[in-house]
């Protein structure tokens, strides 16, 4: 139970902050940065070491209201058609780029829907794919699904790819909250999918529930978990639902005045972590569980666990690269985010030109603050002085902020004498205080929560 004065006196009902699935967040991407560096930073990559690819599947039949992420509707396959060929033009693109040598660890199909693609686009994307990169033997598949959009015979076609992981989105089972965010999904469509994954051989199962929806009460999330629970999917993330109408049009559809508070929805997350806890679920960073057998769990405790666009992640590849409108490649030197309109993305790859557009070069400092969130978001806590050892050049500045932390934060964290942690108590500021710690400034010891 965490200690709800604590977490009033640090603003965490107040926050607006990122999610960090990078630092810097991607709204301090610059334009043309991806543009500059893209085809320097492809060339120079290692021959012997593998690499992650993301591949973004934009569209979707329905649009869920509650969704902030970059997708398109269609009724056709006729721009998916389209949209799968200029993603197979820029693989063969950045290939050409690259080491011949050069494989792949985790491939990753986000999106959007990716199982909207019919069998013969499925196996089109992914023979182009795997003609390319060549697996290596810790590879992993993984692709996100809707249960309403995934047709028998697009899933044994992903099983026949050697799909080892499906990331399933639940968000909620309760009808009054699925109609209010424009996802009709049952449980019975829901469990038909995942006994189909389980009988093709799929041994990781995940599903995304979303807390802060529109008519979302303790009694109905309650029941959504016992039907979740029922399903024993290996890995669980639980996310809260941001309400930002400005950002994302479709949201206007979901009245301010049906969603609950800070309070109700701080209350919702404690009820839905209290639950998966007490049925087996251990706590990954802040919004993952797992079963003891997850491969994120075993990262965890082994302190392997990592953060990046898709989140919290085991992937032991430093370099992750992005194919398809608006995906993001992280490289070493920084970051690359493709053209986000799906025509200016396939107007760059006809023009035979790379899809970067936006993109961030990393300082020394970016390195230093990087692993600093790092390790409050995976862990909760920081070296101190590991932290300096990483990055003698910044050696001084870490231990900076690490004290900024210590006293600013001083009823949330615990102090030794290796660097401090976040008490139990006070988890859910993690990304609170992440925040403050990346804030310019910060080393000077001039800002003011």
């Amino acid at each position: 139970m965490e200690d709800k004065a604590v977490l009033d006196k640090y603003g965490l009902f107040r926050a607006k902050v990122p999610r960090f699935t990078s630092y810097p967040p991607a709204n301090r991407f610059e334009l043309d940065t991806g543009r500059r560096y893209q085809a320097d930073w492809l060339t120079t990559l290692p021959a012997d070491k593998a690499v992650s690819l993301y591949v973004h599947i934009p569209f979707c039949r329905r649009l869920c209201y509650f969704c902030a992420c970059r997708t398109q509707g269609t009724q056709t396959l006729a721009p998916v058609a389209a949209y799968v060929g200029t993603l197979i033009a820029e693989i063969q693109a950045v290939k050409r780029l690259l080491p011949p040598t050069i494989g792949m660890a985790r491939l990753h199909f986000g999106g959007g829907t990716p199982t909207l693609l019919d069998t013969e686009l499925m196996n089109r994307l992914c023979e182009a794919i795997f003609s390319t990169f060549a697996p290596s033997p810790d590879f992993e598949f993984s692709v996100e699904i809707d249960p309403t959009e995934a047709s028998d015979s697009v899933l044994d076609t992903l099983g026949a790819w050697r799909l080892g992981r499906a990331s399933i989105g639940v968000q909620d089972f309760e009808p009054r909250v699925q109609k209010a965010i424009g996802r009709v999904q049952s449980f019975e469509q829901t469990k038909s999918v995942v006994d189909r994954l389980r009988g093709l051989g799929v041994d990781s199962i995940n599903f995304d529930l979303v807390y802060g929806l529109p008519f979302q009460t303790r009694e109905s999330l309650n029941e959504t978990l016992q039907d979740v629970l029922s399903l024993a999917p290996d890995r669980l993330a639980l996310y809260g639902y941001a309400h930002v109408p400005h950002m994302s049009k479709r949201q206007v559809l979901i009245p301010s005045e049906d969603l609950p508070d800070t309070r109700g929805r701080f209350s919702l997350a404690e009820l839905a972590r209290e639950r998966l806890m007490a049925d087996g679920y251990s706590a990954i960073g802040i919004d993952h569980f797992g079963l003891p057998n997850d491969s994120l769990a075993k990262a965890a405790a082994e302190g392997r666990l990592r953060r990046n666009f898709q989140g919290y992640t085991d992937d032991p590849c430093r370099t992750l690269i992005g194919f398809g409108a608006s995906a993001i490649s992280e490289f070493a030197q920084g970051y690359v985010q493709n053209a986000v309109a799906t025509a200016g993305y396939a107007g760059r790859i006809a023009n035979g030109v790379l899809a970067g557009h936006r993109g961030y070069a990393m300082s020394v400092r970016d390195h230093m603050v990087s692993d600093l969130v790092q390790g409050l978001m995976c862990y909760g806590r920081i070296d101190t002085e590991a932290l300096a050892a990483a990055h003698p050049k910044m050696a001084d500045e870490a231990r900076i902020i690490c004290a900024y932390i210590a006293t600013e934060f001083s009823d949330a964290v615990k102090v030794s004498a290796t660097g401090l942690e976040i008490r139990e108590d006070a988890r859910s500021l993690t990304r609170v205080i992440a925040s403050t710690a990346t804030q310019d400034g910060v080393e000077t010891g001039s800002l003011a929560i």
